[in-house]
């Protein structure tokens, strides 16, 4: 081929090159020499102008394996050796590879066509922006004819599957490395995006129209199918594009009322489990996808083909069926400007037609689950599912239900009611199965229940009665399919069924989604739970006894895990409330007593009661449903028990149309202050208190039946002023405070759960009014801890016993402990625990050197100084933060005498594994003190976060951007100290590694040099750019002239000018935009995050590359 690149081929030597590869990958093929063979294989990717050599063995050899190696050589060398190409080079190594695919298009070994037809769509889109728009309109001429059939259905083929590959190189997320700047792929997609990628589309269209009546009128199957099938991929990966430049887009800032007068949402709906966009390709479109009847196309011609091929049970899994459907599927989430400006209406058309003909594929929900219960595929039935999620995530719940009223006697969700209850039927009976097509199923159909229920906000006018009804009746089959399957699952000999687990997070997403079901009926489903509820613990009040009472416990504890999700929501980071659809539900109900919620929430305080009734322990509360039981109790404290006076924003926020507001007002009222009326509270608090206090000392090794107790039951209780206060007037709470501070008991639970305890109980103390009574509780609460660890401390015998394991034990536990009081710090409690904790100094340096081999003993008394120290110093006057600082700075000289020369900053990269950031607990927590100390110097501008050192952090970000914050307080101090005219960190010096061998440098300048490398070259996450910013900035206030010369040394490395150019004037930006100054106040500080955001977004298209 005239222009193809490299020498005068010689015959000998490129034979001699293909034996070579050949004999390489039938080695690897046969699994033989692996090492030998791929360094053979390398070497032909690597060598200088491969060309002839790859053409040869892509045109002579008989070996499949050895002419994919070929061709991705070529498409390597061709990529690296780019610029000493010539243009005819460039142009005779595509139209090699196309030549040969169109030539080679009925070949067998079709991944190999495949690679060679990757390898030129590779090299034209490097190419892309070099090559004159004639040749690249040559080049696609000859494409598209092989596409619209004019060579023969081979070619049609492999010209689809090349533009296939090139649509995949040119988008950013599935294109290869090409060695060029971030800007030159998106100026790649912008282009095909506007001038190329409809017209692909047509293309695929014309494909599939030209052999679409053959395979229709063929009573068998033909050749032409996979040419329809690659023309239906091509056509769903085209509007699976991100497309950029969508002209025109309506204005989704009244998205609101849009929705309301259509029924249209605007805005992309954000899904839990499953990917989902918006495919918004532009009014360019319409044409091509509307107003063509495209749609309508497609639908008849898979109605046909499905109906042809009915006899034959695996086509719905062939590849052309799979492709229609994902092609269809893909048009339901069709939106924006594609659709004319007519409210609606021609989109409303768009959905409710794909509605039509897919509700083949799911209904009757029966008569499919059966016939893939024997045998029948399931892929239609879940690609179903998913078109009914797309068209829920784009539409109202109103207009959602009415789409299938056109063509059936009910509403869609009607339908979604009866497809779950017959998915839920079949998966609970199935539960061991592992991955079953029903548990996908559900997940599909548990997001659509909560896209459609996620918009009604507890507005209860705003579905029928009769789709009300549904979602009772979908949650009553629910829940009685749940409780047959867990009372089944009580006789199981294999304990192993994980779905009834209590901290399984798939189950708690579904049963989060079930209880969205139940408030859509609310005013049906509560009291349905009151009634089973009440009748299985009735029949446990008749102490029965054998099967009946396990088969009662499991279903018992599946209610307290579906009733505690209807009831209240995790409140995980935020303040738990009320749930608005039960606040706004039960509008006939005006007194407490009749209330379902609080006869609900009543019986199962009730129940949970019967633990403290040594008969009724014994015999049903075992550790497992004692968990359920605090989980329960935990959320419910957290969301009915706070009194009426921190709720008054709630009542009287929501209004109807139909008059009600008045009856609504009755529930609502109730439900925020039932549980406060008649001294109820304290009631609760004390069985909550006693329930807690049963779990840990009668529950022994039972650690996560303990950490809900301390993490989430007890702790909830300590949140608020008005629970607290109450809390502290119990003999409950304070037995347990004592036997906590004196008993033996709570030593056997396990150390962190100990200090998990201790936290909660020294919180209480911040809420008691009296400073005195307040030092008072801290002092009979930590007294004996703090005085058994200076016990143990000054014992004459403390080397010798400090390493028997019982001692270090009770050590452990008594610094756990000591850790959670110091975590629990508070402007009221403060004094009292300095006073504590400086009573403990010298213990703990006597303990540090007493346990200096025992590296988890050490590793807690760093950890007790790191929180004592952080809750402390900004409290601390002159006089103690001089006593906290000398501590430290002892603890610091005693731990690296101990120390020196085990830990290495030059392994950080070791900190990749998991098992290696152990080794590099003690350095975090130093970190984490030298940080907290510095901070008490510099409280104008006290770090964020905590502190540690690692080069990777894509691996450990946490690691990182306490490195961050560490130089951020190391640097600062010495800005200050200077700025102040003293020596700061002069002094100090770091080895560095530079370009003519070692030198000696300042802390400030080696921390500035890593800190600029890793900024401008590394793997650096946005994420952490504020952090960066922080140490950055004093670091540049230190060391002016290295930043300069650093700057300079990188102006000069850039060999484009346009870049160069657009780099220093990015450097210039740094540093004096926004009115920046040489100061480390907040504003400064801010002004300066700022500049490196803005400095980051604009070199990293060039200086870092793909």
């Amino acid at each position: 081929m005239q222009g193809f690149p490299g020498g005068l081929p010689d015959l000998a030597h490129l034979q001699a090159t293909m034996n070579a590869i050949e004999h390489a990958c039938s080695l690897i093929q046969m699994h033989m020499n692996p090492a030998e063979a791929e360094s053979v294989i390398a070497s032909l990717h690597s060598s200088h102008m491969p060309y002839q050599t790859c053409r040869f063995i892509i045109e002579t050899s008989k070996v499949p394996n050895a002419r994919f190696q070929a061709a991705g050589a070529i498409g390597d060398a061709a990529i690296r050796e780019w610029g000493i190409l010539i243009d005819e080079n460039k142009r005779s190594l595509i139209i090699f590879c196309l030549q040969y695919v169109m030539e080679h298009a009925s070949a067998p070994d079709a991944y190999v066509q495949s690679k060679v037809s990757a390898v030129a769509a590779r090299l034209l889109k490097r190419g892309w922006l070099e090559f004159p728009e004639a040749e690249k309109a040559a080049i696609l001429f000859e494409v598209k004819q092989s596409i619209l059939g004019n060579h023969g259905s081979g070619p049609q083929f492999v010209g689809i599957n090349f533009v296939e590959s090139l649509v995949s190189e040119f988008s950013p997320s599935t294109s290869s490395d090409l060695g060029l700047p971030r800007e030159f792929h998106e100026q790649c997609q912008s282009f095909l995006e506007m001038n190329y990628l409809k017209e692909f589309y047509c293309w695929a269209q014309a494909a599939l129209l030209s052999v679409s009546n053959k395979i229709l009128e063929h009573p068998t199957s033909v050749p032409e199918e996979k040419v329809c099938s690659a023309a239906l991929r091509l056509m769903f990966q085209i509007l699976n594009w991100d497309f950029k430049h969508t002209a025109n887009e309506p204005d989704n800032s009244h998205s609101r009322i849009n929705t309301l007068t259509s029924g249209i949402r605007h805005d992309a709906v954000m899904l839990k489990k499953f990917d989902h966009s918006l495919v918004k390709p532009g009014p360019t479109w319409n044409d091509v996808l509307i107003s063509s009847g495209h749609t309508s196309w497609l639908l008849n011609f898979y109605a046909t083909l499905r109906e042809k091929c009915s006899y034959d049970t695996l086509w719905i899994d062939s590849p052309i069926a799979v492709s229609a459907r994902q092609l269809i599927v893909q048009l339901c989430s069709l939106a924006g400007a594609v659709f004319p400006s007519d409210n609606g209406e021609t989109q409303i058309k768009h959905i409710a037609l794909i509605l039509s003909a897919i509700i083949q594929w799911i209904d009757p929900p029966d008569v499919i689950s059966a016939s893939i219960q024997s045998g029948q595929s399931e892929s239609e039935f879940i690609d179903g599912c998913h078109a009914l999620l797309s068209m829920a995530s784009l539409t109202s719940a109103m207009l959602f239900d009415n789409l299938l009223t056109s063509v059936r006697p009910y509403g869609t969700i009607h339908v979604l009611s009866s497809l779950t209850s017959e998915v839920v039927k079949i998966l609970t009976v199935n539960q061991d199965e592992e991955e079953t097509w029903s548990a996908d199923a559900l997940d599909i159909l548990l997001e659509t229940w909560s896209v459609t229920l996620g918009q009604m906000d507890g507005d209860k006018t705003i579905l029928p009665h009769d789709r009300v009804f549904a979602a009772s009746s979908l949650f009553n089959t629910i829940v009685e399919s749940h409780l047959k399957a867990a009372a089944d699952s009580a006789l199981d000999e294999n304990d192993d069924t994980e779905y009834f687990h209590a901290s399984v997070s798939k189950r708690d997403e579904r049963l989060a989604s079930y209880a969205l079901i139940a408030r859509a009926a609310a005013d049906m489903t509560v009291p349905f739970l009151v009634r089973l509820f009440s009748e299985r613990f009735s029949l446990l009040s008749q102490r029965i006894s054998g099967n009946e009472s396990t088969r009662t416990l499991e279903e018992l504890y599946w209610l307290l895990l579906i009733t505690g999700h209807v009831l209240t929501d995790s409140g995980e980071g935020e303040t738990a409330l009320v749930p608005e659809a039960l606040q706004a539900g039960f509008l006939n109900v005006v007194e407490a007593v009749h209330h379902p919620v609080v006869a609900l929430s009543w019986s199962i305080i009730q129940f949970s009661r019967q633990c403290l009734d040594t008969e009724m322990r014994s015999m049903y509360f075992s550790p497992r449903l004692m968990e359920a039981v605090i989980w329960f109790l935990a959320r419910w404290v957290a969301t009915y028990l706070l009194p009426l006076d921190t709720r008054k924003e709630q009542i009287s926020t929501t209004y109807h149309d139909d008059g009600s507001q008045h009856e609504s007002q009755f529930s609502r009222k109730i439900l925020l202050t039932f549980a406060v009326e008649h001294n109820q509270v304290d009631f609760v608090l004390d069985s909550v208190v006693r329930i807690s206090a049963a779990t840990l000392t009668l529950y022994p090794g039972e650690n996560e039946l303990q950490a809900l107790t301390c993490q989430k039951l007890l702790a909830a209780l300590v949140r608020h002023k008005q629970i607290s206060v109450r809390l502290l007037l119990l003999d409950s709470w304070r037995d347990l405070a004592r036997a906590f501070a004196n008993e033996r008991a709570l030593f056997s639970v396990n150390a962190r759960i100990q200090r998990s305890l201790a936290e909660t109980l020294v919180c209480a103390a911040s809420f008691i009014k009296d400073s005195e009574a307040s030092a008072q509780y801290l002092r009979d609460l930590l007294g004996p801890i703090v005085a058994c660890l200076v016990d143990n401390s000054s014992r004459n015998d403390l080397k010798a016993v400090a390493q028997q394991a019982d001692a270090i034990y009770m050590v452990s536990c008594l610094l756990e402990r000591l850790r959670g009081a110091a975590r629990a710090t508070q402007p009221r409690t403060q004094k009292a625990l300095f006073e504590m904790g400086h009573s403990m100094m010298n213990p703990l340096l006597t303990l540090l050197e007493a346990y200096k081999n025992q590296s988890a003993v050490v590793y807690l008394i760093l950890k007790f100084v790191v929180d004592f120290v952080d809750g402390q110093v900004v409290y601390l006057g002159a006089k103690e933060t001089t006593i906290l600082i000398n501590f430290c700075l002892r603890l610091l000289q005693i731990y690296s005498c101990n120390n020196i020369g085990k830990i290495s900053l030059s392994l950080s990269t070791s900190l990749r594994s998991e098992a290696q950031v152990e080794k590099y607990k003690d350095l975090r927590a130093l970190l984490q003190l030298l940080t907290n100390i510095c901070s008490k110097d510099l409280v104008d501008f006290s770090s964020v976060g905590d502190d540690e050192n690692t080069t990777d952090i894509s691996e450990d970000i946490d690691v990182f951007e306490k490195c961050l914050s560490a130089v951020n307080a190391l640097a600062s101090y010495h800005f200050k100290q200077r700025s102040a005219g003293k020596e700061g960190l002069n002094a100090q010096t770091v080895e560095s590694q530079g370009s003519n061998g070692k030198l000696q440098e300042s802390i400030t300048s080696h921390f500035l040099r890593l800190l600029m490398q890793l900024l401008l070259f590394e793997d650096f996450r946005m994420e952490l750019a504020g952090s960066a910013a922080d140490a950055l900035l004093p670091l540049l206030l230190c060391e002016q002239d290295l930043y300069q010369r650093l700057v300079q040394e990188l102006l000069e490395r850039q060999p484009i000018p346009a870049l160069k150019s657009r780099l220093a004037s990015a450097f210039h930006s740094l540093t004096s935009s926004n009115q920046l100054s040489s100061s480390l106040n907040r504003p400064n500080r801010q002004r300066f995050r700022k500049n490196l955001h803005e400095f980051l977004v604009e070199v990293s298209g060039f200086m870092r590359i793909k």
